[in-house]
């Protein structure tokens, strides 16, 4: 069946079919892709890279969200795109932890420590290079050329399943009670202030992955439902930041460690990282209590049964 651009243009139409917004959702995330590619390729502006990234993740997620609904040639899949977000990945977050090197790291410490951090940064900057080579040859190769012909040519002959027809509204509650379940049923929950250690952040760092998915998910739909689903995205938002904060901290440590080894003794550097992840993660017991509770857990069901 062939869609209709047009019919994605009022995201609150109560006719709405399912395909119109699934169009509209995937036309303006890989629009996003596209619109960055020159600048990330020129590396003047590392929030081109973020957005191209951040882009190629929600197309990703629209994916997986629509799947019931649309048939995607293999050469535009959820693996190429996550393939894709990988590489643009390993460039920004070098660029995140540099940036952290020299505005919250660098400034706490000593001379002594201020000309380790030095050793960590070049090295760091070398990776960064070393990784946007690989991240421009990869946006060079045939397979990154096919990606984008196959959503040109999608966007201009849409495919998809006979369920696609139905309304909207009707699907909304089916599309988002998995994210959520997805979300509500991660181990991170059961990881008390007590056990938020090195031996933890993997668990927390996964639960953190769970939140991006799931705000992701819900943010394609609230035009459909009222003020108390946006202020959960926006808790949901938070919770992801918060626990992207104290993941960094690890990363960070890790990195610095690897980078000078058994000289890695810098005290000011430790007392700056566990301050961070103290401040990161200051709310989590509330939190987890929050989200481990028989009713909130309900009324966020109950939530998603009724969009306006």
């Amino acid at each position: 069946m062939i869609g209709v651009k047009g019919e994605a243009d009022q995201p609150n139409q109560p006719s709405q079919t399912l395909e119109a917004y699934a169009y509209q959702v995937i036309e303006e995330q890989y629009r996003r892709i596209i619109k960055q590619e020159k600048k990330v390729l020129a590396d003047k502006e590392p929030e081109a890279l973020h957005q191209m990234r951040v882009g190629t993740r929600r197309l990703r997620t629209a994916l997986q969200v629509f799947d019931p609904a649309i048939e995607i040639p293999k050469a535009g899949s959820a693996k190429r795109l996550r393939d894709l977000a990988r590489v643009l990945g390993e460039v920004r977050d070098l660029d995140v932890q540099i940036a952290s090197l020299e505005q919250e790291y660098r400034p706490h410490l000593g001379k002594n420590e201020q000309k380790q951090l030095d050793k960590v940064a070049r090295a760091l900057e070398k990776q960064r290079k070393k990784a946007f080579s690989n991240m421009k040859e990869v946006l060079a190769q045939p397979l990154y050329r096919e990606l984008k012909t196959t959503y040109t040519a999608w966007l201009k002959h849409p495919r998809y399943t006979p369920i696609a027809r139905l309304s909207l509204s009707a699907l909304l509650p089916d599309l988002l009670s998995p994210l959520l379940s997805h979300l509500l049923l991660h181990p991170g929950w059961l990881i008390s202030s007590e056990e938020t250690s090195k031996d933890s952040s993997v668990t927390l760092h996964e639960l953190r992955k769970a939140c991006k998915h799931a705000r992701y998910q819900a943010e394609f739909f609230i035009p459909f439902y009222g003020e108390e689903f946006r202020n959960w995205v926006e808790e949901v938002k938070e919770l992801q930041a918060q626990l992207g904060d104290f993941q960094d901290t690890q990363v960070f440590l890790a990195l610095a460690t690897d980078i000078l080894g058994h000289k890695l003794h810098l005290p000011d550097l430790q007392d700056t990282i566990e301050q961070k992840q103290r401040e990161a993660l200051a709310n989590w017991e509330e939190i987890r209590q929050k989200y481990l509770d028989k009713g909130f857990r309900y009324h966020l069901h109950q939530m998603l049964l009724q969009p306006t």
